[in-house]
């Protein structure tokens, strides 16, 4: 199995659609015949602007609330629009070279999926197979009686989810994110992705793992790669915490995935509380997406995040709706937040400068709790990052460190320099310099 040869230069931008063009929650909710899922076509220029080379979208199908209570994997949400409104902006984003990333849940359902109402309210025994029985009772995930568990060992669900799959990478799509791939037994997916490859080679198929060995969990489901949620936690949490060492340990982590698989990586999502609120001092947040984009992986930036955008995620019903705002006109050039999108579009372009930098590996340099080193290394390059979050500036002295002299081509409160021995990394900033 290889990843396809596209995801070598894969850049997401991630939406949450129903959110996004205000269709969850609202009162009433919007109707077919509003096509809001088109207002997503106004916004693919700004995915261009930023850099992106694809659109990961969250759930487009038919389900009763926020879109993981599935209620028909071949129709879209109507609260969205229908197909002729999909169709048009997979044709608007692929005419502007940008893939389709789909969210697929197939660990459970909503409670109005059709053959979950045959099997409660007729009592048919075919359609109850398709689902998990415990102490008698129906399933759900992770106690949520609304989301119903799908029994993973029923071939006619096998068949069923490789169907759903390969029906819309026909109508466009180029790969599949699968929704709480960590609660579905890795034989599942072993069974499901090749039936979809024969087909589809050159889909991506990323599930969303949080804890556990990652490289084994993609050897066995098949999968090309996982949700890096650890290095995610790792960022934040170094940061706030003044303790480097945590996001070294990660990164050293993040090396042994390097070796099998390609992760996908991120500091926000539309599950997690957004990186600007995260972080207890404003000043790091450009930490953050250095680290992002100076490491392998697949990046992706949250809609919104590039702004700076806050956004808090609650344990509590309807605790998610801070993270998933709906999005109204393109902010202009001097809007709120206008620097952290121009960092953005730096960051990837420095990245897409240098493409090696998809699997690069780490290598820590200096290390303390508050400064930190790395040499990023790929077979056609180099790049030294050095982070600071301390009161003092961090003094480099790049012979010290292996490398004869660089030239500083990103960094905060200080402008490009070339052929350079000496220099220093501001309080609370960061340098990216590439070896000479």
């Amino acid at each position: 199995m290889t990843m396809p040869d596209w995801v070598t230069h894969a850049i997401w931008w991630q939406i949450y659609p129903l959110g996004f063009v205000g269709a969850h929650p609202a009162d009433p909710p919007p109707g077919p015949d509003q096509h809001r899922l088109l207002r997503i076509v106004e916004w693919l220029d700004h995915a261009v602007e930023l850099g992106a080379s694809g659109l990961a979208l969250g759930p487009v199908f038919a389900s009763r609330t926020h879109g993981y209570d599935t209620t028909d994997h071949m129709r879209i949400d109507p609260r969205l629009g229908d197909d002729a409104d999909f169709d048009r902006l997979v044709d608007e984003a692929h005419r502007r070279g940008l893939r389709i990333l789909l969210d697929g849940v197939f660990n459970h359902v909503g409670t109005d999926f059709a053959r979950y109402r045959r099997a409660l309210d007729a009592g048919d025994p075919g359609s109850a197979a398709w689902f998990r029985r415990r102490n008698g009772d129906f399933d759900t995930f992770e106690g949520h009686g609304e989301l119903i568990a799908l029994d993973h060992d029923n071939p006619e669900v096998v068949d069923y989810t490789a169907e759903v799959m390969r029906h819309w990478l026909g109508r466009g799509a180029d790969g599949w994110r699968l929704d709480a791939a960590y609660a579905v037994p890795d034989r599942f997916w072993a069974q499901v992705l090749p039936l979809v490859r024969r087909e589809f080679g050159d889909a991506w198929f990323v599930g969303e793992v949080i804890h556990g060995d990652y490289s084994a969990t993609v050897a066995a489901a098949t999968f090309d790669s996982v949700t890096q949620y650890e290095l995610w936690k790792a960022i934040w949490s170094a940061l706030n915490d003044g303790n480097f060492h945590e996001l070294d340990w990660a990164l050293q982590r993040h090396n042994d995935f390097l070796s099998t698989f390609v992760p996908m990586t991120f500091v926000g999502n539309h599950d997690v509380t957004r990186i600007a609120s995260q972080l207890t001092d404003p000043r790091h947040l450009e930490h953050a997406l250095v680290v992002l984009f100076t490491t392998g992986g697949v990046p992706t930036v949250y809609a919104g995040d590039e702004w700076g955008y806050q956004g808090v995620k609650e344990e509590r019903r309807g605790g998610d709706d801070a993270v998933r705002p709906e999005f109204d006109a393109l902010p202009g050039p001097d809007a709120p937040g206008a620097d952290v999108l121009r960092l953005h579009q730096y960051l990837i372009g420095l990245r897409r400068r240098h493409p090696w930098l998809h699997s690069a590996t780490t290598t820590q340099l200096l290390l303390t709790n508050t400064q930190y080193v790395y040499r990023s290394s790929g077979d056609a390059g180099a790049l030294l990052v050095a982070l600071n979050t301390d009161d003092a500036p961090l003094r480099l002295a790049l012979p010290e460190l292996g490398i004869a002299s660089g030239a500083v081509v990103a960094g905060s409160g200080a402008p490009p320099q070339e052929h350079i021995t000496h220099t220093e990394a501001p309080a609370h900033g960061w340098l990216v310099i590439e070896p000479r």
